[in-house]
């Protein structure tokens, strides 16, 4: 691990290029308001650790540390916008600081994410954004930094001594592999890409194409197949509830536990199959008209919570396992169970009932 000042670092990287699944939706760093407590830059500002793998020369992969290039990319920017066109010399340095800072020949040397790096590039390269695009915190940050800038008359030279002082530690990531490492450093994050990462493990045994299948099936509902996903591994693990921040983990010990029953595309295909039935779950999407009378009893009594359970008995019953009459008793014991919940507090927990109704199954 070496100590180096960011402005610096950055100058001598001629590329550097974010994960697919690192996003900067998070609140990114604003630099000027870090320094407003020293206004002469006399103490060295740390901004912890970052973490690079060397691709080849000049060439790194970003771990972590995202915000933080990002950040001060976009501090450079709001710069130069701010002293465009003002003078001569002035003109002179700003093709001084993209050349160093912001550009490697005619690209950025900053590599995001795919739709991070439109809005980045548009930015960079002074084309207009929509209205949607400076909802992005990259055009929020930049636009919140030029203002501060001219507002407050603040000297580029005297920024420039400021970004001086902030100093990172580098260290370059050996033996252990990128997406490890980035989850390890970012696991408590609530904005974690959890999808994104599901799709990057899913890349390297090469079923992406599956996973695509998956994501159009849900067509962008991510608040749907983030359900499904609680439903699905609640009915597998029994947990009493699930944590949308351990999906990653959750899917990956899952199917690396299949994997050892079964070839990665019959699981995925398999996931694929019971996805769908949740979508019939949801969008109350049955053709036996007494099937679906009964589920949009269950939604109107508000019984999402048994979605989980109903699953898996959907899933049986798709399959042959369980009866036409068996199916819909089931249906009527859980509406049954749902108006007295709503009626009043009910005694018996859905925990109970489903005992029971398995019990009633096994009879059956």
């Amino acid at each position: 691990m070496v100590i180096v000042n960011l402005l610096e670092l950055l100058n001598k990287i001629d590329t550097l290029t974010a994960l697919d699944y690192s996003n900067c939706r998070r609140e990114l760093i604003d630099f000027l308001d870090l320094t407003y407590e020293d206004e002469q830059f006399t103490r060295h500002i740390d901004m912890g650790v970052v973490y690079l793998r060397n691709k080849s020369v000049g060439n790194y992969v970003l771990i972590d540390g995202l915000n933080r290039f990002l950040s001060l990319s976009l501090l450079l920017h709001a710069i130069c916008e701010c002293y465009k066109k003002t003078s001569t010399k002035n003109d002179k340095a700003i093709r001084t600081i993209r050349s160093k800072y912001l550009l490697k020949g005619a690209k950025t040397k900053l590599k995001l994410n795919s739709s991070d790096q439109v809005i980045y590039e548009k930015i960079i390269y002074g084309e207009r954004l929509s209205g949607h695009e400076k909802q992005h915190p990259i055009f929020i940050l930049l636009h919140n930094l030029w203002t501060k800038i001219k507002t407050n008359g603040l000297q580029a030279g005297n920024i420039f001594k400021m970004l001086e002082k902030f100093r990172v530690i580098v260290a370059e990531a050996d033996g252990v592999p990128d997406r490890e490492l980035f989850y390890s450093l970012n696991s408590e994050r609530a904005d974690l890409n959890q999808f994104a990462l599901i799709e990057n493990y899913l890349r390297e045994i090469r079923i992406r194409d599956e996973w695509q299948e998956l994501l159009e099936m849900y067509d962008g509902r991510h608040a749907d197949l983030e359900m499904f996903f609680g439903d699905f591994f609640i009915s597998k693990f029994n947990f009493k509830t699930f944590d949308i921040n351990r999906l990653y983990v959750l899917f990956v010990n899952y199917f690396d536990t299949m994997l050892q029953y079964k070839k990665p595309k019959e699981i995925i295909n398999d996931l694929i199959k019971t996805a769908g039935y949740y979508i019939d779950l949801l969008n109350v999407n049955f053709s036996d008209k007494e099937i679906k009378n009964r589920f949009i009893k269950i939604k109107m009594h508000g019984g999402e919570d048994t979605y989980a359970y109903l699953l898996n008995i959907y899933e049986d019953y798709r399959e042959g396992n369980i009866s036409n009459g068996t199916f819909i008793e089931i249906l009527d014991a859980i509406n049954e169970y749902l108006q007295n919940r709503k009626k009043t507090p009910n005694d018996i927990g859905f925990n109970d009932l489903i005992q029971y109704l398995n019990a009633f199954i096994t009879c059956k």
